[in-house]
C-alpha cells in the first residue's frame, strides 16, 4: 500500500482503480556500493504495448495529463513546451547552472561518474572489457565527457564507447560542439550523437544539427525546422540488451512519462546492467537544521534562480519552469519505488543524497536472467 501510495503522488493522473500490474517484489542486497508537434512522438512504444505486463501508465499517450511545471497539461503539450525550454537555454545552459547552483553542479557531477567508475568491472572478464554506455538527455556533454576521460584516461580503457541521446536536437547541437573544442581525438572517435525520444527508443536517428546554419544561435533561429526530434524521421533505434550502462543526469525530471521511460531504460540494458540516474531531489528536513536550510533553499530556487535567468539569458519563464519542476519530481523513496516498478533491483535504499538531498543519485540494476 505503501508503493501505490508513493505512486499516486508522484503520479496524480492514475485512476483509482487497481493498476495494471502490482508494484514488483523489492530485491535488495547488501548496500555496498560497488518533438514533434504532430506528437507522432507520443506514439506508444510498439514493444510496451503488446506486453500486457506493462501497466497503461508506462504507455505514453499523448492525451493523458501530466505536468508543466505547476501547470496541469498533455503529455503531448509537455513534449512540446518542453523542447521549447530547452531551445531556449541551450546556448547560456551550462553558465546558467553554474550560476544557479554556485558550481555545485559539477562537484555533483564528478562524483555521480566517479561512483560508476565506467571502463573497470572488478567482476568482469576481463575488467577492462568494451562497454558501450548510453547518456541519455545527454544535452551539452557534461557527464558524456566524464564518462569518457574517466574509461579512456582514469582506467585506460579506450574500449569504452559512448552515445549521447537527447530529444532537443539544439541541445544536442551545442554538445556536438563542445566535443569538438574540448575532448582529444580519441574520445571524439568513441563518441556519437542520436536524436531520440526516452520514452521509445526504438526510433531514433544520427544528429542532424540545429539550427542548420551553424552562425545562428538556436534562439534566433527563424527557419522552419523544429529544434527537437520527429520519430518520423527515425532512421535506427536502440536495440534491446545492447547497453552495459544507462545514465540519465537532470534530465529525467522533464519527460513526459517517466515510467515508460524507466521500462525503455531496462530494455535497452543488458542483464547485469545499471541504471543511473542524477536528479535534484527533496532536502532532507527531519531535524531543525535540515528545516532552515530547506526554506533558504526554496527562497533561493523560487526568488533569485528566475531573475537570474532574466538577467544572464533575458528568459525568465524558462527557468521558472525549471525551478517548478524541480519541486514536482518525486521524493527521493518515491522515484525508488518506480525504479523498482520498472523492474529493476536497487542496492540498500536505492539512493544517495547529495548536499543534504538538493540532488539524489538513484542506481538501479537490470536483473540476471
Amino acid at each position: 500500500m505503501a508503493a501505490r501510495s508513493a505512486f499516486r503522488r508522484a503520479l496524480p493522473w492514475l485512476p483509482r482503480s487497481p493498476v495494471a500490474s502490482s508494484l514488483r517484489q523489492a530485491h535488495h542486497v547488501p548496500s555496498q556500493r560497488p518533438f514533434s508537434t504532430s506528437l507522432s512522438a507520443s506514439t506508444p512504444n510498439p514493444s510496451s504495448s503488446k506486453d500486457p505486463s506493462v501497466p497503461d501508465y508506462a504507455i505514453p499517450d499523448p492525451s493523458r495529463p501530466t505536468h508543466f511545471g505547476f501547470q496541469t497539461v498533455t503529455e503531448a503539450e509537455k513534449r512540446e513546451r518542453v523542447a521549447g525550454v530547452f531551445a531556449s537555454v541551450a546556448e547560456s545552459y551550462d553558465r546558467m547552472n553554474d550560476l544557479m547552483s554556485f558550481g555545485w553542479h559539477r562537484v555533483w557531477k564528478d562524483h555521480f561518474v566517479a561512483s560508476l567508475n565506467p571502463g573497470f568491472s572488478p567482476l568482469g572478464d576481463p575488467p577492462r572489457a568494451p562497454q558501450h554506455i548510453l547518456d541519455i538527455a545527454g544535452g551539452t556533454g557534461d557527464i558524456a565527457f566524464r564518462l569518457l576521460h574517466t574509461a579512456h584516461v582514469v582506467n585506460g580503457n579506450p574500449d569504452v564507447r559512448v552515445t549521447m541521446s537527447d530529444i532537443n536536437r539544439a541541445m544536442l547541437t551545442v554538445g556536438k560542439h563542445r566535443a569538438a573544442r574540448q575532448l582529444p581525438a580519441s574520445q571524439q572517435a568513441a563518441l556519437s550523437f542520436v536524436e531520440a525520444n526516452a520514452e521509445d527508443l526504438t526510433k531514433a536517428r544520427p544528429l542532424v544539427p540545429y539550427p542548420p546554419d551553424h552562425s545562428t544561435s538556436p534562439d534566433e533561429y527563424t527557419g522552419s525546422e523544429q529544434p527537437f526530434f520527429d520519430p518520423a524521421t527515425a532512421t535506427t533505434g536502440i536495440p534491446d540488451a545492447s547497453v552495459d550502462l544507462y545514465t540519465v543526469a537532470f534530465g529525467i525530471r522533464n519527460f513526459s512519462n517517466i515510467p515508460a521511460a524507466l521500462r525503455e531504460a531496462r530494455r535497452v540494458l543488458k542483464p547485469g546492467g545499471v541504471f543511473a540516474c542524477l536528479e535534484f531531489s527533496k532536502v532532507v528536513s527531519s531535524h531543525p537544521a535540515g528545516a532552515l536550510f530547506d526554506a533558504v533553499y526554496k527562497e533561493w530556487s523560487f526568488r533569485a534562480i528566475p531573475l537570474i535567468g532574466q538577467l544572464v539569458a533575458a528568459d525568465r519563464d524558462s527557468y521558472q519552469y525549471l525551478v517548478e519542476s524541480i519541486a514536482r519530481f518525486p521524493s527521493q523513496d518515491e522515484f525508488r519505488d518506480m525504479i523498482l516498478d520498472a523492474g529493476f533491483v536497487v542496492a540498500g535504499d536505492g539512493y544517495e543524497n547529495l548536499t543534504g538531498g538538493v540532488a539524489a543519485i538513484h542506481k538501479g540494476m537490470k536483473p540476471r536472467e
